[in-house]
């Protein structure tokens, strides 16, 4: 089933458009959109068609800034019914935790991974399963409107630590530093923000407490929170251990706080195993990894838990039929797309 989201995703895009000198209804009708598509409130429409959009917007209009422009003009409504029941709760933290736990309701192809460690907290920002593989535009805008999000809950004055996204940098940054502030990094291992932990322990500046049990009332009363199943958790995990060299079936079953056969139990309901989960986050990892032309190979393998080159270079050869090098001089000349064999081929046990 293709991940849906309310076309408030696409607020602002219409005057973006056109005030780069390009009509949008072309651009929207190529990807089965249209005008109507974003004129009737709260429709759901799918979001590997704005994706795709963003993608063709960015390249007719030369501005490879366009996700992050279109940011630019989000404000904390645009959540909707999240952003009325998150605006009254006491602290941000408390208030990024409803946001995250009821994300869906505003976009099915997004999720906030949020850890902690040491006086940070990281905001990963995953863009689902199913959409196009390179899509720097929707990660720019999703990670813009996020920034916007705690700016508003935080305050003014607030920034973060830095903002981290995995595609390369464009040649101008003014609109990233402009809307982000300084601290933005490419080539990153992930998408999305560092912030303080003492950021997320200041009052909610938006928050009225009179109005919070109503509000939380009327989120409750539309919607329940995304099912979190015990597979997520753990592929979760897995990406979270695999650049610490510890990630095994015993240390994922410890972070649970159950027996491996319990992990093992989880997985079979999702007809997964250990092996299968570790393998699929892997590839889902590389791609991103080894098609940055200044990471080295040496790296890349500790990232995704191999303690050699050699050990990464014969898995890939075994998942993607070509050693690591080859594959990266062969994408750099014809900026080709990276494929796997059919799943369960090369599966590690």
């Amino acid at each position: 089933m293709r991940p849906l989201l309310r076309n408030a995703a696409l607020n602002g895009y219409l005057e973006l458009t056109r005030s780069l000198g390009v009509d949008p209804s072309p651009l929207l009708r190529s990807v089965g959109l249209d005008t109507t598509d974003l004129a009737l409130p709260n429709k759901w429409i799918p979001a590997d068609a704005v994706a795709q959009l963003l993608e063709l917007s960015a390249t007719v209009t030369g501005r490879v800034d366009f996700g992050l422009r279109l940011a630019e003009g989000r404000r904390f409504s645009n959540l909707g019914p999240v952003s009325l029941a998150a605006r009254d709760e006491p602290d941000v933290r408390s208030a990024l935790a409803l946001i995250t736990r009821y994300l869906h309701l505003h976009n099915e192809a997004l999720r906030l991974v949020v850890s902690e460690s040491d006086g940070l907290v990281t905001l990963k920002v995953h863009i689902a399963p199913g959409m196009p593989a390179e899509c720097p535009q929707s990660v720019e805008l999703n990670t813009g409107a996020l920034h916007r999000i705690l700016h508003s809950l935080v305050g003014a004055t607030w920034k973060p630590v830095t903002v981290c996204f995995t595609h390369q940098p464009p040649a101008d940054l003014a609109a990233h530093h402009r809307l982000l502030g300084p601290s933005v990094r490419f080539g990153e291992e992930f998408n999305g923000m560092v912030v303080y932990s003492s950021d997320l322990d200041a009052p909610n500046a938006l928050s009225d407490p009179l109005f919070r049990p109503y509000t939380r009332q009327y989120l409750e009363t539309i919607a329940t929170p995304r099912h979190t199943s015990d597979a997520d958790r753990i592929r979760d995990l897995i990406e979270a251990l695999l650049p610490t060299g510890r990630c095994s079936l015993q240390q994922v079953a410890h972070s649970l706080g159950v027996d491996r056969k319990t992990v093992h139990r989880y997985l079979a309901r999702s007809d997964e195993t250990f092996s299968s989960v570790l393998n699929t986050t892997r590839v889902r990892l590389v791609r991103q990894y080894v098609g940055h032309q200044d990471r080295p190979l040496t790296q890349v393998a500790e990232l995704l838990g191999y303690s050699s080159l050699s050990a990464f270079s014969r898995w890939f050869r075994k998942e993607f039929g070509s050693c690591p090098r080859a594959w990266r001089a062969a994408r750099h000349a014809e900026d080709g797309p990276l494929t796997s064999k059919p799943p369960g081929a090369g599966h590690l046990r």
